[in-house]
Protein backbone atom coordinates (compact mmCIF):
# COMPACT_ATOMS: atom_id res chain seq x y z
CA UNK A 1 0.00 0.00 0.00
CA UNK A 2 1.28 3.44 -0.98
CA UNK A 3 1.04 6.35 1.47
CA UNK A 4 -0.96 8.71 -0.74
CA UNK A 5 -4.42 10.18 -1.11
CA UNK A 6 -7.08 9.40 -3.69
CA UNK A 7 -9.94 11.80 -4.44
CA UNK A 8 -12.92 10.55 -6.44
CA UNK A 9 -15.45 12.93 -7.98
CA UNK A 10 -19.05 11.84 -8.52
CA UNK A 11 -21.26 12.34 -11.54
CA UNK A 12 -23.78 9.47 -11.42
CA UNK A 13 -23.19 7.22 -14.47
CA UNK A 14 -20.10 9.21 -15.41
CA UNK A 15 -18.60 7.23 -12.52
CA UNK A 16 -17.98 4.36 -14.94
CA UNK A 17 -14.91 6.32 -16.08
CA UNK A 18 -13.56 6.19 -12.53
CA UNK A 19 -14.42 2.49 -12.36
CA UNK A 20 -12.22 1.89 -15.39
CA UNK A 21 -9.32 3.83 -13.90
CA UNK A 22 -9.53 2.00 -10.57
CA UNK A 23 -9.93 -1.43 -12.15
CA UNK A 24 -6.64 -0.89 -13.98
CA UNK A 25 -4.94 0.21 -10.75
CA UNK A 26 -6.29 -2.80 -8.85
CA UNK A 27 -5.19 -5.19 -11.58
CA UNK A 28 -1.70 -3.77 -11.13
CA UNK A 29 -1.94 -3.95 -7.32
CA UNK A 30 -1.77 -0.19 -6.80
CA UNK A 31 -3.59 0.73 -3.60
CA UNK A 32 -3.36 4.16 -1.98
CA UNK A 33 -3.72 4.60 1.75
CA UNK A 34 -6.51 7.19 2.00
CA UNK A 35 -9.60 7.56 -0.19
CA UNK A 36 -12.17 10.37 -0.17
CA UNK A 37 -15.17 9.79 -2.43
CA UNK A 38 -18.19 11.82 -3.40
CA UNK A 39 -21.52 10.43 -4.68
CA UNK A 40 -20.67 7.91 -7.44
CA UNK A 41 -17.06 8.31 -6.31
CA UNK A 42 -18.16 6.83 -2.99
CA UNK A 43 -19.45 3.70 -4.73
CA UNK A 44 -16.17 3.40 -6.60
CA UNK A 45 -14.18 4.08 -3.46
CA UNK A 46 -15.70 1.38 -1.28
CA UNK A 47 -15.16 -1.18 -4.06
CA UNK A 48 -11.53 -0.06 -4.31
CA UNK A 49 -11.01 -0.60 -0.57
CA UNK A 50 -12.77 -3.98 -0.74
CA UNK A 51 -10.50 -4.82 -3.72
CA UNK A 52 -13.35 -5.95 -5.96
CA UNK A 53 -12.20 -5.54 -9.53
CA UNK A 54 -15.14 -5.02 -11.88
CA UNK A 55 -17.82 -4.66 -9.22
CA UNK A 56 -18.49 -0.94 -9.79
CA UNK A 57 -18.64 -1.58 -13.53
CA UNK A 58 -21.08 -4.45 -13.12
CA UNK A 59 -23.31 -2.46 -10.77
CA UNK A 60 -23.53 0.49 -13.15
CA UNK A 61 -23.59 -1.14 -16.60
CA UNK A 62 -26.29 -3.66 -17.54
CA UNK A 63 -26.60 -5.14 -21.00
CA UNK A 64 -29.91 -6.92 -20.37
CA UNK A 65 -32.46 -4.26 -19.42
CA UNK A 66 -35.02 -6.96 -18.58
CA UNK A 67 -32.99 -8.83 -15.96
CA UNK A 68 -34.60 -6.94 -13.09
CA UNK A 69 -31.27 -5.51 -11.93
CA UNK A 70 -31.77 -1.95 -13.22
CA UNK A 71 -31.44 0.88 -10.69
CA UNK A 72 -32.71 3.66 -12.96
CA UNK A 73 -34.76 4.20 -16.08
CA UNK A 74 -38.42 4.21 -17.06
CA UNK A 75 -39.25 0.98 -15.24
CA UNK A 76 -37.77 2.31 -11.99
CA UNK A 77 -39.60 5.62 -12.38
CA UNK A 78 -42.93 3.86 -12.88
CA UNK A 79 -42.39 1.41 -10.03
CA UNK A 80 -40.63 3.53 -7.43
CA UNK A 81 -41.65 7.07 -8.49
CA UNK A 82 -38.01 8.11 -8.25
CA UNK A 83 -35.19 8.42 -10.77
CA UNK A 84 -32.82 6.09 -8.91
CA UNK A 85 -33.77 2.94 -7.00
CA UNK A 86 -31.58 3.37 -3.93
CA UNK A 87 -32.93 0.20 -2.32
CA UNK A 88 -31.59 -1.74 -5.29
CA UNK A 89 -28.16 -0.09 -5.18
CA UNK A 90 -27.57 -0.20 -1.42
CA UNK A 91 -29.47 -3.31 -0.38
CA UNK A 92 -30.09 -5.77 -3.21
CA UNK A 93 -26.75 -5.17 -4.90
CA UNK A 94 -24.38 -5.45 -1.91
CA UNK A 95 -26.30 -8.17 -0.11
CA UNK A 96 -27.53 -10.33 -2.98
CA UNK A 97 -26.98 -9.47 -6.66
CA UNK A 98 -23.40 -8.10 -6.63
CA UNK A 99 -22.15 -9.09 -3.17
CA UNK A 100 -19.96 -6.52 -1.49
CA UNK A 101 -16.94 -7.92 0.36
CA UNK A 102 -17.67 -6.36 3.73
CA UNK A 103 -15.01 -8.47 5.44
CA UNK A 104 -12.16 -7.24 3.25
CA UNK A 105 -13.42 -3.67 3.62
CA UNK A 106 -13.63 -3.91 7.40
CA UNK A 107 -10.16 -5.45 7.73
CA UNK A 108 -8.45 -3.04 5.34
CA UNK A 109 -5.74 -0.69 6.59
CA UNK A 110 -6.87 1.82 3.98
CA UNK A 111 -8.88 4.76 5.29
CA UNK A 112 -12.03 5.78 3.47
CA UNK A 113 -14.16 8.87 3.89
CA UNK A 114 -17.43 9.43 2.07
CA UNK A 115 -18.74 12.95 1.65
CA UNK A 116 -22.33 13.78 2.61
CA UNK A 117 -24.08 17.14 2.92
CA UNK A 118 -25.90 17.97 6.14
CA UNK A 119 -29.29 19.35 5.06
CA UNK A 120 -29.62 21.44 8.24
CA UNK A 121 -26.26 23.21 7.92
CA UNK A 122 -25.52 22.92 4.20
CA UNK A 123 -22.00 21.83 5.16
CA UNK A 124 -20.05 18.74 4.11
CA UNK A 125 -19.34 15.93 6.53
CA UNK A 126 -16.95 13.01 6.04
CA UNK A 127 -18.09 9.62 7.26
CA UNK A 128 -17.23 5.93 7.30
CA UNK A 129 -18.18 2.91 9.38
CA UNK A 130 -16.18 -0.32 9.40
CA UNK A 131 -18.11 -1.76 12.32
CA UNK A 132 -21.74 -1.44 11.23
CA UNK A 133 -22.45 -2.75 7.73
CA UNK A 134 -25.95 -1.32 7.51
CA UNK A 135 -24.72 2.10 8.55
CA UNK A 136 -21.94 1.99 5.95
CA UNK A 137 -24.52 1.43 3.21
CA UNK A 138 -26.65 4.24 4.66
CA UNK A 139 -23.67 6.61 4.45
CA UNK A 140 -23.07 5.55 0.86
CA UNK A 141 -26.75 6.07 0.07
CA UNK A 142 -26.67 9.57 1.56
CA UNK A 143 -23.54 10.46 -0.39
CA UNK A 144 -25.30 9.51 -3.64
CA UNK A 145 -28.77 10.96 -2.98
CA UNK A 146 -29.25 13.95 -5.24
CA UNK A 147 -31.72 16.68 -4.22
CA UNK A 148 -35.23 16.41 -5.68
CA UNK A 149 -34.66 13.09 -7.48
CA UNK A 150 -33.84 11.21 -4.24
CA UNK A 151 -35.29 11.44 -0.74
CA UNK A 152 -33.17 12.70 2.14
CA UNK A 153 -31.34 10.01 4.06
CA UNK A 154 -31.34 10.10 7.84
CA UNK A 155 -28.23 9.18 9.78
CA UNK A 156 -29.34 9.31 13.35
CA UNK A 157 -31.83 12.16 13.42
CA UNK A 158 -30.05 14.30 10.82
CA UNK A 159 -31.10 14.43 7.15
CA UNK A 160 -28.35 14.21 4.53
CA UNK A 161 -28.02 14.43 0.75
CA UNK A 162 -25.39 14.18 -1.97
CA UNK A 163 -21.91 15.19 -0.82
CA UNK A 164 -21.32 16.79 -4.20
CA UNK A 165 -23.60 19.68 -3.24
CA UNK A 166 -21.12 21.00 -0.67
CA UNK A 167 -17.74 19.47 -1.59
CA UNK A 168 -17.60 17.95 -5.08
CA UNK A 169 -13.80 17.73 -5.17
CA UNK A 170 -12.57 17.44 -1.56
CA UNK A 171 -9.00 18.64 -2.05
CA UNK A 172 -8.85 20.58 1.21
CA UNK A 173 -10.09 17.57 3.14
CA UNK A 174 -7.37 15.38 1.71
CA UNK A 175 -4.67 17.99 2.26
CA UNK A 176 -5.70 18.23 5.91
CA UNK A 177 -4.20 14.77 6.32
CA UNK A 178 -0.82 15.98 5.16
CA UNK A 179 -0.38 13.57 2.27
CA UNK A 180 2.57 14.50 0.06
CA UNK A 181 1.09 12.65 -2.91
CA UNK A 182 -2.52 12.87 -4.07
CA UNK A 183 -4.28 11.37 -7.07
CA UNK A 184 -7.46 13.08 -8.27
CA UNK A 185 -9.94 11.41 -10.62
CA UNK A 186 -12.50 13.74 -12.21
CA UNK A 187 -15.36 12.72 -14.49
CA UNK A 188 -15.63 15.90 -16.57
CA UNK A 189 -13.53 16.96 -19.54
CA UNK A 190 -10.75 19.57 -19.25
CA UNK A 191 -12.21 23.05 -19.45
CA UNK A 192 -15.60 22.14 -17.99
CA UNK A 193 -17.15 24.65 -15.59
CA UNK A 194 -20.56 24.59 -13.91
CA UNK A 195 -23.05 27.36 -14.57
CA UNK A 196 -25.33 29.08 -12.05
CA UNK A 197 -29.01 28.22 -11.79
CA UNK A 198 -31.36 29.46 -14.43
CA UNK A 199 -34.58 31.09 -13.21
CA UNK A 200 -36.65 27.92 -13.59
CA UNK A 201 -34.07 25.79 -11.74
CA UNK A 202 -33.81 28.33 -8.96
CA UNK A 203 -37.57 28.30 -8.39
CA UNK A 204 -37.68 24.50 -8.51
CA UNK A 205 -34.97 24.01 -5.90
CA UNK A 206 -36.19 26.89 -3.73
CA UNK A 207 -39.60 25.22 -3.55
CA UNK A 208 -38.21 21.71 -2.97
CA UNK A 209 -35.80 22.85 -0.24
CA UNK A 210 -37.94 25.57 1.34
CA UNK A 211 -37.66 23.89 4.76
CA UNK A 212 -33.87 23.61 4.44
CA UNK A 213 -32.63 27.12 3.57
CA UNK A 214 -28.96 26.37 4.23
CA UNK A 215 -29.12 23.33 1.98
CA UNK A 216 -30.72 25.47 -0.71
CA UNK A 217 -27.97 28.08 -0.42
CA UNK A 218 -25.31 25.37 -0.67
CA UNK A 219 -26.95 24.01 -3.80
CA UNK A 220 -27.39 27.47 -5.30
CA UNK A 221 -23.72 28.29 -4.71
CA UNK A 222 -22.43 24.88 -5.73
CA UNK A 223 -21.21 26.08 -9.13
CA UNK A 224 -18.85 28.59 -7.50
CA UNK A 225 -17.39 26.04 -5.08
CA UNK A 226 -17.03 23.46 -7.86
CA UNK A 227 -15.36 25.83 -10.32
CA UNK A 228 -12.96 27.04 -7.64
CA UNK A 229 -12.01 23.42 -6.85
CA UNK A 230 -11.40 22.59 -10.51
CA UNK A 231 -9.26 25.70 -10.92
CA UNK A 232 -7.27 24.71 -7.83
CA UNK A 233 -6.82 21.14 -9.13
CA UNK A 234 -5.54 22.40 -12.48
CA UNK A 235 -3.09 24.74 -10.75
CA UNK A 236 -1.81 21.96 -8.47
CA UNK A 237 -1.42 19.64 -11.45
CA UNK A 238 0.75 22.19 -13.27
CA UNK A 239 2.86 22.56 -10.14
CA UNK A 240 3.32 18.78 -9.97
CA UNK A 241 1.61 18.59 -6.57
CA UNK A 242 -1.21 16.24 -7.62
CA UNK A 243 -1.70 13.61 -10.29
CA UNK A 244 -4.89 14.48 -12.17
CA UNK A 245 -6.72 12.14 -14.53
CA UNK A 246 -9.99 12.96 -16.28
CA UNK A 247 -11.77 12.02 -19.51
CA UNK A 248 -10.33 13.25 -22.78
CA UNK A 249 -13.23 11.94 -24.84
CA UNK A 250 -16.84 13.15 -24.67
CA UNK A 251 -18.45 12.19 -21.38
CA UNK A 252 -21.74 10.35 -21.00
CA UNK A 253 -24.74 11.99 -19.37
CA UNK A 254 -25.33 11.48 -15.65
CA UNK A 255 -28.37 9.28 -16.39
CA UNK A 256 -27.05 7.43 -19.43
CA UNK A 257 -28.43 3.90 -19.80
CA UNK A 258 -26.92 2.79 -23.12
CA UNK A 259 -24.80 -0.30 -22.55
CA UNK A 260 -22.54 0.54 -25.48
CA UNK A 261 -21.92 4.15 -24.42
CA UNK A 262 -21.29 3.26 -20.79
CA UNK A 263 -18.90 0.43 -21.67
CA UNK A 264 -17.02 2.74 -24.04
CA UNK A 265 -16.66 5.35 -21.31
CA UNK A 266 -15.55 2.69 -18.82
CA UNK A 267 -12.99 1.44 -21.31
CA UNK A 268 -11.79 5.00 -21.88
CA UNK A 269 -10.98 5.30 -18.17
CA UNK A 270 -9.24 1.92 -18.17
CA UNK A 271 -7.20 2.67 -21.31
CA UNK A 272 -6.29 6.20 -20.23
CA UNK A 273 -4.94 4.89 -16.92
CA UNK A 274 -2.99 2.27 -18.85
CA UNK A 275 -1.43 4.99 -21.01
CA UNK A 276 -0.58 7.17 -18.00
CA UNK A 277 0.46 4.39 -15.65
CA UNK A 278 4.22 4.90 -15.90
CA UNK A 279 3.73 8.62 -15.37
CA UNK A 280 1.64 7.87 -12.25
CA UNK A 281 4.26 5.48 -10.88
CA UNK A 282 6.98 8.10 -11.42
CA UNK A 283 4.87 10.70 -9.59
CA UNK A 284 4.22 8.41 -6.64
CA UNK A 285 7.88 7.38 -6.37
CA UNK A 286 9.39 10.87 -6.49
Amino acid sequence: MINAGLILEGGATRGVFTAGVLDYLMENDVYLSHVVGVSAGTCNGVDYISRQIGRSRDCMIHEDKKDGHAYMGASVLLKKHTLFDMDMVFDEYPNHLYPFDFKTYENSDMKGEWVVTNCLTGEPEYMDDKENRENLMTICRASCSMPIVSPMVYIGKVPYLDGGVSDSIPLKRMFSYGKDKNVVILTRNPGYRKKPFGRAEEKLYARALKDYPKMYEAFKNRYQVYNHSVKMAEKLEKEGKIFLIRPLENTVGRTETSYEKLMAFYRHGYDLMSEQFEKLVDYLNK
